[in-house]
């Protein structure tokens, strides 16, 4: 069976800028230089912070390409993992933080 993710439509992302390329060359500028080199921010801390992000959005396109940028720039499996629990936790209380709006809303319809 096929996968809903292609592989290969990663070689194919450069077809996103045929609607409107100057918008799609501002994001990869605006892009590069927030996930790119380092700044106030390691190339690796960043590369951990986007693949824990890509877990969130559950992305796998950027999954793959943020396990890589992680390994490329130092990361090791201890932090990767690491980075994705942190993500995972924060995801999950996120979610019970909004269950006061169900307990606000259950206690003001029933009697």
């Amino acid at each position: 069976m096929a996968s809903y993710y292609d592989d290969a439509d990663l070689e194919r992302y450069g077809q996103v800028a045929d609607g409107n390329p100057e918008l799609f060359e501002s994001f990869l500028a605006w892009y590069s230089q927030a996930v790119g080199g380092d700044g106030a921010l390691s190339k690796r801390e960043k590369a951990l912070i986007g693949l824990a992000v890509a877990h969130v959005c559950q992305c796998p396109y950027c999954i793959d390409s943020l396990s890589t940028k992680c390994l490329e720039s130092g990361a090791d499996l201890a932090q990767m993992t690491e980075a994705i629990h942190v993500a995972g936790a924060l995801k999950a209380g996120s979610c019970l933080a909004h269950a006061i709006q169900m307990r606000s809303k259950h206690d003001s319809v029933s009697m």
